[in-house]
């Protein structure tokens, strides 16, 4: 009897052991893909196909360069509180930071790459999700940084910014029929929109600390957003909405982020962005991001 009790508290014990494991197992994550369009109202914008009329002179338009980068991504549960993306780590995002890239370097957008990434895939724990949140830039500590010492993505020449070696946040770059008159006679082929930090002090080459004036990061929330069913879209229709596109009055052609320059007046509200400061219009709120259903 003696022999048998001892056998069966072992065998109670292993049992009680594996269950205490298994109840102190955490649960797998699951698998999040969001995935982004570029879009001019109804219609898909690709490289190769004109698409429009768009801005204030009706212009048709094929696309030169489109890309972006979002950090802090986060799904929303449905107590309302901001769960983060674990990014997986590839050739287009790192632990911090993703690239959106819509071009495919063929028709006006020779010059650009083949590859295109228009979707940021990472874990979140189990649960239940109602909502999107991000950030479309870099982070600080990583957007004064080198390309040519960074990893992906954050290695694109095309994506750096000559101010204190920073980023393009967002570079969109349209081709209008018939170019661009520039106020001094000559024309341009290209309207260019790159967004990005200015007003920047300190050189991070020599390891001083770099801080700018005017951050530029559009925070963006989207309170009902399905992943499964939506995609978060850019409407080039709503950023140009008050643009001029065939004309430049001043400065960079189209708009470099100067707060003196006349394109960026009217295309800094349509990105919910205040020129002179660089802070949000309203907070979460963009007039060209929004959430569409996937086709």
């Amino acid at each position: 009897m003696g022999y048998l009790t001892s056998r069966l508290t072992l065998i109670a014990l292993v049992g009680l052991a594996g269950c205490v494991a298994n109840q102190s197992a955490p649960p797998a994550e699951q698998t999040v893909t969001v995935d982004f369009a570029l879009v001019a109202g109804a219609q898909p914008v690709n490289c190769g196909v004109p698409f429009g009329p768009l801005g204030r002179d009706r212009k048709m338009l094929s696309l030169h360069d489109a890309r972006f980068y979002v950090q802090d991504v986060a799904l929303i549960d449905t107590a309302g509180q901001r769960v983060p993306l674990r990014l997986q780590i590839n050739d287009w995002q790192d632990a911090q930071v993703a690239l959106l890239d819509f071009e495919d370097g063929s028709g006006h957008c020779q010059g650009g790459t083949p590859g295109t990434r228009t979707q940021v895939a990472g874990q979140v724990p189990p649960g239940h999700y109602r909502g999107l949140s991000l950030t479309l830039g870099v982070p600080p500590a990583l957007n004064h940084t080198s390309t040519e010492l960074q990893g992906a993505p954050l290695d694109l020449a095309a994506m750096g910014w000559s101010w204190q070696a920073g980023r393009k946040f967002i570079k969109v770059e349209v081709d209008p029929v018939g170019g661009v008159s520039k106020v001094d006679g000559a024309r341009a082929s290209t309207w260019y929109l790159h967004l990005g930090a200015t007003g920047c002090s300190g050189n991070p080459v020599s390891g001083e600390t770099v801080a700018c004036q005017r951050a530029n990061r559009i925070a963006l929330t989207l309170p009902d957003f399905d992943p499964g069913r939506q995609r978060v879209a850019l409407d080039l229709a709503a950023l140009f909405q008050d643009s001029t596109l065939g004309e430049d009055r001043g400065a960079a052609v189209g708009c470099m982020s100067g707060p003196s320059d006349p394109e960026c007046v009217t295309l800094f509200p349509r990105l919910g962005l205040e020129l002179n400061s660089g802070q949000p219009v309203q907070p979460g709120h963009s007039p060209v991001f929004a959430a569409r259903a996937k086709p």
